[in-house]
C-alpha cells in the first residue's frame, strides 16, 4: 500500500550554501554584455547591406529601416519577458514557463541550431577573409582551428571571452566610422552621376515586391538579437535593456548607412559580383588599399566575435536545459574555472562534424541559419503573448504593448515565408538538420515510455527465447528507478484543490519525478490554510503513481529558504515550482535561483 507523508517541519535559521548549479555568476557590466552579442548583430553589416540591394535595388536602405522598425518593437518585447522571467534560455526560458517542457524544448532547439550555423559560417567567412590576402593554411583547417581558439576561451571562463569581445567590438565600429566617414567625403568630392544613375534604374517587379524581398533578406540583419536573453543571469542588473537599445541603435546606424553609402559609391549593377566583400571594396574605393586592408581584417576579427556569441549564448542555454532534465545530466560537470567543458566541448565537435560533411560548401547551413533564427524570433513574440495572457500578473516595468506584439510577430512570419519563397532548398535543409536534433531531445523527454517499452519487449523475448534476459530487465529497471527518484517541490500559499489539481497536471506530464513535495511557508502554525491537507488527501487517491508528501515550514519565504530546502532535500531549484506570485512576491525569479512557475 502507496504511503502518504503529511508532516510539520520548522527551518532552522541558517545561512545555506549555494546548490550546485547554483553558483553566483560573473556580473558582466553594459559594454562586455553588448560586445559579446554586438558582434554577431553589427557584423551583419558586412552581408546585409549587399543582399539587401541585390533584392530591392535603391530601396534597399527603406528596406533596413523598416527591419530597424520591427527590432525596436522587439525590444520590447524580449524586455517584458526577460524582466518577469530573468533568467537563462531566451524563447526557451519564455515558453517553459508558459506553456509544456516539449514546446519549451523545440523553441531550444531552433536556437541551438541558430547558434551552429552562425558559429561554422562566421568561421568559415572569417577565415575566407583572412586567407584572401594570406593563404597561409588551407580553409578548412583554419576554420577548425578557428573554432577550438573560441571553444578554449570560453572554458576559459566569461570574464576572460568577454574582453576580447570587447576588443573587437570596438575595433569593428572604429572600423565602420572610418569608412562612412571618408565615403561621405568621397561623394562630397565625386558628385552625385553614381547616386542619380542607382536611383533610375528600376525594379522588374515594382517597388512594393522589391521592399517586401529586401526586407525579408534584410531580416538577417538583425541575428544575434536573441543571444542576450541566454546569457541574461551573467550580466548585472539592469543590464540587459541596455544590450537591447545598444543593438538597436547600431542595427539602424550602420544597416542603411551602408547600404546608402554603397549606392552613393558603387554603379548597382556591380553589386552582384561582390556581395561577399562588398564593404572592402566600398573602403579601396573611398581610401584607397589601405582601408581595403583594415575592413578585412575587420570583418575577419568581428565574424570571429560571431563565433564566440555562439559559444557564449549555446553553453547557457544548454546549461539551462540539461538542469530542466531536457539533456543528459553529464553535460553540467565543471571544471576549475567553473565553466561547463563538457558543453563547450560538444559544441566545438558539432560544428566540426558539420563543417567537415559539408566539405567548406555551407550554402546549405544558409537555411538552417535563415529558418532557424527567424524561427526563434516568431516564438519569442509567441512567448510574450503568453506570457500576457497567462503570467498577467508578473511584476516588470517594460511593457510591449499588444498591437506591437502582434505587429513585430507578424513581421517575423513574414520573413520566415519571404525567404522560404526566395530560397525554397532553405526549407529542406532546415528540417534535415531540425528533425534529428529534436529526436534526440525527445528520447531524453520521453525516456521513461522508452525504458518502459524496452522492459516490455524484454519480457515479451523471455517469453518465447529462454535466456539471460533477466541482467537486462535488471539494469533497465534500475534505470527507472534512478530517474523516478528524483523530487520535485511544490510552493503553495493554500491554493484550492483546483489550482494543486493543475500543479499535479503540469508535473506528471513535464516532469518524470514521482515524488512530489507540496510545501506551504508560514510564520505561524495557526496559518496554515485548513481544507489543504484535506485536498491533498483526496488529490493524492486520484493519481496514485504520484507519492504526495506534505511539509510546512515555519519562516520567510524567499532566496535564503530555497537555497536551503534545496540543499536540504538535494532537489535542484530550477525542479522546485511555484504558481504565479501576482505581484505580491517580493523576490523575482533570478533572485529565487531559477524556480519555475507552473500554473
Amino acid at each position: 500500500m502507496r504511503k502518504h507523508f503529511f508532516r510539520q517541519a520548522t527551518r532552522q535559521g541558517r545561512q545555506a550554501a549555494a546548490t550546485p548549479g547554483q553558483e553566483r555568476h560573473t556580473a558582466l557590466g553594459e559594454v562586455p554584455a553588448t560586445a559579446i552579442c554586438g558582434n554577431d548583430i553589427t557584423s551583419s553589416c558586412l552581408y546585409v547591406s549587399s543582399l539587401a540591394i541585390i533584392y530591392s535595388g535603391k530601396w534597399a536602405p527603406l528596406a533596413l529601416l523598416m527591419v530597424a522598425a520591427v527590432l525596436y518593437l522587439f525590444r520590447f518585447i524580449y524586455g517584458e519577458v526577460v524582466e518577469a522571467l530573468p533568467l537563462n534560455g531566451g524563447a526557451y526560458n519564455a515558453l517553459l514557463n508558459t506553456t509544456s517542457k516539449f514546446k519549451a524544448s523545440l523553441a531550444a532547439c531552433l536556437t541551438v541550431l541558430s547558434y551552429m550555423a552562425t558559429a561554422v559560417i562566421s568561421a568559415d567567412e572569417a577565415m575566407e577573409y583572412v586567407l584572401e590576402q594570406w593563404p597561409i593554411v588551407p580553409e578548412i583547417w583554419g576554420t577548425i582551428a578557428l573554432l577550438g581558439a573560441f571553444g578554449v576561451l570560453t572554458i576559459l571562463g566569461l570574464k576572460e571571452s568577454s574582453r576580447v569581445a570587447t576588443a573587437i567590438f570596438f575595433f569593428h565600429l572604429s572600423t565602420m566610422a572610418v569608412l562612412l566617414g571618408t565615403g561621405i567625403y568621397r561623394f562630397a568630392c565625386n558628385g552625385t552621376a553614381i547616386f542619380m544613375a542607382n536611383l533610375q534604374r528600376p525594379e522588374p517587379n515594382g517597388m512594393m515586391m522589391a521592399l517586401f524581398f529586401g526586407f525579408c533578406a534584410a531580416m538577417l540583419g538583425i541575428s544575434g538579437f536573441e543571444s542576450s536573453a541566454n546569457f541574461v543571469e551573467e550580466q548585472a542588473p539592469g543590464v540587459f535593456p541596455k544590450t537591447l537599445r545598444n543593438m538597436w541603435i547600431a542595427v539602424t546606424v550602420l544597416n542603411p548607412g551602408m547600404a546608402l553609402l554603397a549606392l552613393t559609391l558603387i554603379p548597382m549593377s556591380w553589386v552582384t559580383g561582390h556581395e561577399n566583400a562588398l564593404l572592402s571594396h566600398m573602403g579601396r574605393i573611398a581610401a584607397g588599399d589601405w582601408l581595403h586592408l583594415v575592413v578585412l581584417a575587420d570583418a575577419a576579427l568581428v565574424l570571429s566575435g560571431a563565433v564566440l556569441t555562439s559559444f557564449v549564448g549555446v553553453n547557457g542555454l544548454v546549461q539551462r536545459m540539461t538542469m530542466d532534465r531536457c539533456l543528459p545530466q553529464f553535460l553540467l560537470k565543471k571544471n576549475r574555472r567553473g565553466t561547463t567543458h563538457r558543453i563547450i566541448i560538444g559544441f566545438f565537435l558539432l560544428t566540426v562534424s558539420i563543417l567537415l560533411i559539408t566539405e567548406g560548401e555551407l550554402k546549405a547551413l544558409a537555411g538552417v541559419y535563415t529558418i532557424s533564427f527567424l524561427s526563434v524570433m516568431a516564438l519569442f513574440g509567441m512567448g510574450n503573448i503568453l506570457l500576457k495572457v497567462r503570467r498577467a500578473r508578473l511584476p516588470r516595468s517594460i511593457r510591449s504593448s499588444w498591437p506591437a506584439t502582434l505587429v513585430a510577430t507578424a513581421a517575423v512570419g513574414a520573413g520566415i515565408i519571404g525567404n522560404g519563397v526566395m530560397n525554397p532548398p532553405y526549407l529542406r535543409m532546415f528540417l534535415e538538420y531540425f528533425i534529428p536534433t529534436v529526436l534526440v531531445v525527445s528520447i531524453v523527454l520521453w525516456r521513461v515510455d522508452l525504458l518502459r517499452t524496452s522492459l516490455m519487449l524484454i519480457r515479451w523475448a523471455d517469453q518465447r527465447i529462454p535466456g539471460p534476459h533477466y541482467r537486462l530487465a535488471r539494469t533497465v529497471h534500475r534505470w527507472l528507478d534512478e530517474i523516478n527518484s528524483q523530487q520535485v517541490v511544490f510552493f503553495t500559499r493554500g491554493d484550492n484543490a483546483v489550482n494543486l489539481n493543475n500543479a499535479l497536471l503540469y508535473i506528471r506530464k513535464n516532469e518524470r519525478a514521482r515524488h512530489v513535495k507540496v510545501v506551504t511557508v508560514v510564520r505561524h502554525p495557526n496559518e496554515v490554510p485548513p481544507r489543504l491537507q484535506a485536498d491533498l488527501r483526496f488529490l493524492a487517491d486520484i493519481y496514485p503513481e504520484i507519492e504526495i508528501e506534505f511539509e510546512v515550514i515555519e519562516g520567510v519565504f524567499g532566496p535564503e529558504l530555497i537555497q536551503e530546502l534545496s540543499r536540504k532535500w538535494n532537489v535542484p531549484v530550477n525542479l522546485m515550482f511555484i504558481g504565479s506570485p501576482e505581484g505580491r512576491l517580493q523576490h523575482n525569479l533570478a533572485d529565487l535561483g531559477g524556480v519555475r512557475l507552473i500554473i
